[in-house]
């Protein structure tokens, strides 16, 4: 499967993005699908993921009650609306697949086998 991540730009703290992650070669009814983020000078880190199977989310702490992962199989994409944005949520954002990952796998990266381009997002304070 193939990754297009696209969405990012500039945007003022407390503002929104939405950030779409566009798939084309499999269908993402296969794949657990997640966000990550890695800043400047720091790891990767996941943001959001999204079950195959029930669309269950999980959120980073860092993120919960601001960001929403959602998925359009019709569209084959994954979304992610991000509100009230601060100025550490700074980072490049990649969209990432895997297959049947288990719980104490959602946080790690090495459990997503695709990854799309990253797509930066600044927030100025």
């Amino acid at each position: 499967v193939q990754l297009q991540a696209s969405g990012g730009g500039l945007v003022q703290t407390g503002g929104s993005l939405r950030l779409s992650c566009a798939a084309s070669g499999r269908t993402i009814t296969t794949f657990d699908m997640g966000w990550f983020r890695q800043a400047p000078g720091k790891e990767r880190e996941i943001v959001a993921m999204i079950r195959r199977v029930g669309s269950r989310t999980y959120y980073a702490d860092s993120v919960k009650g601001r960001f929403t992962i959602s998925r359009d199989n019709a569209k084959n994409a994954v979304g992610l609306q991000m509100n009230s944005l601060k100025p550490e949520d700074t980072a490049v954002y990649y969209c990432a697949a895997g297959v049947g990952i288990i719980m104490s796998s959602v946080w790690s990266s090495d459990a997503y086998h695709y990854w799309g381009q990253g797509t930066l997002v600044t927030v100025s304070s």
